[in-house]
């Protein structure tokens, strides 16, 4: 049986696409911005996000409805437009081109490589590693260096199941149009789905996040804790039985509590929450560990994810 007639089982193809969108991100990055699709899916949030009523709470919520539905719409629209189109394709070039679209609702190097130029900067100068973490996290004005190790390392963790995990499993149980719509979900939550300004315009984008994510989140934790077990790091358990239910959001500690125990730091957003025990100082070192952690957990759900559809058979 030749390649092209295997590519031709649902199930085969699947599992294809998932891990060439791993050998993808690792070898290519992201595509350029002008071309992203998440960059388009953003410049759809921002515009309709400036059409929004203001200072009326109920019509910016019910406008925020209206954003969901809009942009998770267009999002899976395009999705399952593609996915049709592939299929008019000789199975091999389908599968490449689905990968290479997959790979774009998904970022292992970028995620491990906006740690790293943190770390480098840091190791440089404080104010030049407080403008890099802005890649990562908001909350980058005026830390100190340990607290920005905090940050970038919390950062690493919680997008495991944001940018990695997530949409791999949507992808598995969904197809494309599954990958699209929780990554139009995902970059809803982090544009407007925040206190402040967009309190009621973002709330229901927020919840949403916080639903698809509420499976995914629990099994990365797991899945680090076993990442971090083969790595004769036994206090991920540890920290993730105490501390999984130490942040106000329902799923990022799953990840963050176990990051924190496999190298042995306290993570701490000053006045929020506290994980960890503080057993070694929050040194740039720190971060290269952390980041070691997100290429083997990465890799762990990329392999996890193709088995996962492999037994779906999806596309």
């Amino acid at each position: 049986m030749n390649p092209e007639s295997l590519l031709h089982n649902p199930a085969i193809a699947a599992a294809a696409t998932v891990m060439l969108a791993g050998l993808f991100d690792l070898l290519l990055g992201e595509p350029p911005t002008p071309v992203h699709p998440v960059a388009w899916i953003g410049g759809l949030i921002a515009a309709l996000e400036r059409r929004r009523p203001k200072d009326r709470p109920a019509a910016e919520l019910a406008y925020g409805v209206l954003i969901v539905v809009v942009v998770c719409a267009v999002a899976g629209g395009v999705a399952w437009g593609v996915r049709v189109g592939l299929g008019y394709l000789p199975a091999w070039a389908g599968v490449l081109l689905g990968a290479y679209v997959l790979k774009t609702t998904f970022s292992l190097r970028g995620l491990a490589g906006a740690g790293r130029t943190v770390q480098r900067a840091l190791e440089a100068d404080t104010d030049a590693a407080r403008e890099e973490l802005k890649a990562l996290v908001s909350r980058s004005r005026n830390l100190e260096p340990p607290q920005i190790v905090s940050a970038t390392v919390e950062s690493l963790a919680e997008n495991l199941t944001d940018s990695v995990l997530s949409p791999l499993l949507a992808f598995a149980l969904f197809g494309l149009p599954g990958a699209a719509v929780y990554r139009a979900i995902n970059t809803m939550d982090a544009m407007i789905g925040y206190h402040g300004d967009y309190e009621y315009v973002g709330k229901v984008a927020a919840r949403m996040d916080d639903v698809v994510n509420w499976i995914p989140a629990r099994l990365a934790g797991v899945l680090l804790c076993a990442v971090a077990g083969v790595a004769g790091r036994r206090g991920a358990v540890t920290a993730l039985r105490r501390d999984r239910r130490g942040l106000e959001s329902p799923n990022a500690a799953w990840t963050m509590a176990p990051m924190a125990g496999a190298l042995r730091v306290q993570l701490e957003k000053v006045g929020h929450y506290r994980l960890g025990l503080p057993e070694r100082a929050l040194t740039p070192a720190i971060i290269t560990e952390a980041i070691a952690f997100t290429w083997a957990a990465g890799w762990v759900y990329v392999l996890l994810s193709g088995v996962a559809a492999w037994l779906v058979g999806r596309g």
